[in-house]
């Protein structure tokens, strides 16, 4: 059982637990250090640590994900120890967050297009405090009975190159990576196995600021982790992890506890802060 999971989601996104629920199921599986980590949000962090309060054990990371674009993709940078007072960050976040909602809306006007009619009403209700994001509409297609799982939703219509997908405002990686650095927060490198040419990038990346890279990702395979522990070590990054945890039903979804960094990853990362912050 791993200890440490740092890449969660609750209802302030995508996931469908409470920032409650998912600190009450992490503590009782014996986790003893998680980082939140919603899209473009940091809205859950209060409630998240005050409910961790009930779990002596547990240390909740404040953090965030935020989506990039690269040419014919996305990148998404990880950022730990999150300023949640920070105006500016918040600010640019809040516009994330309404580029995602009108972006909620194009999509519902594109199903329409090719017969398949949800209502917008339903959508937000579904995604309820969170940011309206793709999960929601796919959500909202499952329960109007257009397809049958949220996934058949994604393969069909809401994937990247799916017609009713519609794009939203995003920074590029260097962005992202030097907005994080400059609100405190630690900067990391999201699930590197989905993206092109990643070590061709970092060292770019790492100019701007990037400290971390997800090697621990929704697999403890020694076999799958060796090549990114590798690029890890090349660059001089800190080996990160975790589930990326929804608790959104989808058959084979990795839950917290099951995948993670050592405990030596959250030491590397609380000493880093408190180094740049002493400075």
């Amino acid at each position: 059982m791993a200890q440490v999971d740092l890449h969660l989601h609750t209802t302030r996104s995508d996931g469908t637990l409470t920032p409650t629920q998912m600190v009450d199921l992490v503590a009782e599986r014996g986790l003893t250090v998680v980082a939140i980590t919603d899209h473009d949000s940091t809205d859950g962090l209060e409630e998240a640590i005050a409910a961790a309060r009930a779990h002596p054990q547990l240390t909740v990371l404040p953090g965030v994900e935020m989506s990039t674009d690269v040419p014919g993709g996305e990148v998404h940078i990880l950022a730990y120890f999150v300023d949640r007072d920070d105006d500016d960050f918040q600010q640019t976040l809040v516009r994330f967050r309404q580029s995602r909602l009108e972006r909620g809306r194009k999509m519902v006007e594109k199903l329409e297009a090719l017969g398949v009619t949800l209502s917008w009403e339903r959508v937000l209700e579904i995604a309820g405090d969170a940011s309206v994001g793709r999960p929601h509409v796919a959500r909202a297609m499952v329960e109007a009975g257009h397809v049958v799982t949220t996934q058949e939703a994604f393969d069909h219509y809401l994937g990247r190159n799916g017609p009713a997908y519609a794009d939203r405002e995003k920074l590029t990686p260097e962005e992202a990576i030097e907005l994080a650095a400059a609100n405190g927060a630690l900067p990391v490198l999201a699930h590197p196995i989905y993206v092109e040419n990643v070590e061709t990038n970092l060292p770019s990346w790492k100019r701007a600021g990037l400290v971390g890279i997800e090697v621990y990702y929704r697999t403890n395979d020694a076999r799958e982790i060796a090549p990114m522990l590798a690029v890890a070590r090349r660059h001089g990054l800190i080996p990160c992890g975790g589930s990326d945890y929804h608790a959104n039903g989808h058959d084979g979804e990795v839950e917290p506890g099951s995948v993670g960094p050592p405990m030596e990853t959250f030491e590397r990362l609380a000493a880093l802060k408190a180094e740049r912050d002493r400075r």
